[in-house]
């Protein structure tokens, strides 16, 4: 019996889904007519086209936009990076505001994070603060309005407890921040959400953060991330 009504639950679902991809094709040109040519707040983007904001419908709206699939550029993009990149971190003049990055694989060598020390060590390597787009937080110790405060295109890195390293050995949540408005939330890791940033930027037409690291800003946005 449970067994049925998970087949059933799991067929509704799906069937929403492709349901919801054929509606946000089809009312692809209206709404990014209304994106481009009005500009609206974050805050009327959401009620007025509530369905993007996730992270399937930012992959296909990238996809639509671009031609090109979000998550397979940045990912690719981003690998071929990773080893030239972790390698300057080693010999870099500034390697000892980068060894707490590199600390953090000794521990755990693994791609994802190799992938996560590349990406967050690019503003120790340039000496930037990017604490505007950039933010690690306990998720039990400060409130979402705390947090995302001053932030116009951001990452909040949540994770539990008190964090020792660069970035945190488990990541509870990863969540996009628009116009100090949470835009997507429950991104599974790290690279994931600085995709989605990227993706987010893309469809919803809007400025790069200045600060943003020099190795993920891209000035035309008709073409892939990275790649």
């Amino acid at each position: 019996m449970q067994t049925g009504l998970r087949k059933f639950d799991s067929k509704k679902r799906d069937s929403y889904i492709r349901l919801l991809d054929e509606l946000m094709t089809a009312t692809f040109s209206q709404h990014r007519r209304e994106i481009i040519g009005d500009e609206p707040p974050i805050s009327v983007v959401m009620e007025r086209c509530p369905a993007l904001f996730n992270e399937r419908q930012i992959n296909a709206e990238f996809s639509r936009i671009v031609t090109t699939d979000l998550m397979q550029s940045f990912l690719d993009g981003l690998d071929d990076l990773v080893p030239s990149l972790l390698e300057l971190y080693k010999v870099s003049s500034r390697r000892l505001t980068l060894s707490s990055v590199m600390q953090c694989l000794h521990r755990e060598d693994t791609n994802q994070n190799r992938r996560t020390a590349a990406l967050l060590g690019l503003p120790y390597y340039f000496s930037e603060d990017t604490s505007e787009i950039i933010r690690m937080c306990d998720v039990h110790a400060e409130t979402l309005d705390v947090l995302m405060k001053g932030m116009h295109v951001g990452l909040l890195i949540g994770h539990e407890g008190v964090l020792r390293d660069a970035f945190p050995h488990e990541v509870f949540n990863v969540v996009v921040v628009v116009e100090e408005t949470v835009v997507l939330h429950e991104l599974r890791d790290v690279p994931t959400g600085f995709a989605m940033v990227m993706g987010t930027i893309y469809c919803l037409n809007l400025e790069y953060p200045r600060k943003i690291p020099a190795e993920g800003r891209h000035e035309d946005k008709t073409r892939p991330l990275f790649n």
